[in-house]
């Protein structure tokens, strides 16, 4: 069988449509370095097994996957978090619409409960990590997790639907170490719609 790569996206819009709230700067250092080495390590590792496979080698099997689980859940909430972000006034901002909003409004009573809960999970997330919102398909109700790293402290089988980067990396150049800033700026550039989508497709008969 044929080995497959990953390979980074292509970004949806240009490195300088979220400024002023995420720099050309800080989102080409982002997209074209940090989300590259989530890539370039997950390659890496499948490289590793492949080779120790081909050999007939032993590998530590539990350092191997841990580091195969780290760069893949890397590369997976980058996509996440760039798909559901647009320029302000150009798809990014707002608040959401259509089941989104009202499943929003069924678990946390309102949007603004949910942008402040959201809001505190994502600035009380310790260390290098993530705020993300998923969905619960056996309850069908709206969780938010917060995610350590890229893979500690995730509740598998929950879709993820919208997901914040909290990482220093995410805002070092714009706001230095000021993450509450970043994350009052990141409500301005929420694409709504392409969470709402990523919501209701798989609820669709």
């Amino acid at each position: 069988m044929e080995s497959k790569l990953y390979t980074l996206p292509k970004l949806p819009y240009e490195y300088k449509a979220l400024a002023p709230y995420i720099s050309e700067e800080q989102l080409t250092l982002h997209h074209t370095k940090h989300h590259q080495a989530y890539v370039t390590g997950a390659n890496a590792v499948f490289g590793k097994l492949d080779k120790a496979r081909k050999d007939k080698a032993d590998l530590d099997m539990k350092a191997t996957l841990k580091e195969l689980s780290f760069h893949i859940a890397g590369f997976r909430l980058h996509n996440i978090f760039w798909e559901n972000l647009a320029p302000a006034g150009k798809g990014g901002g707002g608040l959401p619409g259509g089941e989104l909003a009202k499943a929003i409004d069924a678990e946390f009573g309102s949007f603004d409960r949910f942008k402040k809960e959201f809001t505190q999970a994502a600035s009380s997330a310790e260390g290098s990590g993530w705020a993300v919102l998923t969905h619960c398909v056996k309850t069908n109700r709206l969780i938010i997790m917060q995610i350590e790293k890229h893979n500690v402290n995730l509740v598998p089988g929950f879709r993820i639907l919208m997901a914040l980067d909290v990482w220093e990396h995410a805002y070092y150049v714009d706001y230095k170490n000021d993450r509450a800033k970043f994350i009052e700026g990141f409500w301005n550039i929420v694409n709504w719609d392409s969470v709402n989508a990523r919501f209701v497709t798989p609820l669709k008969k």
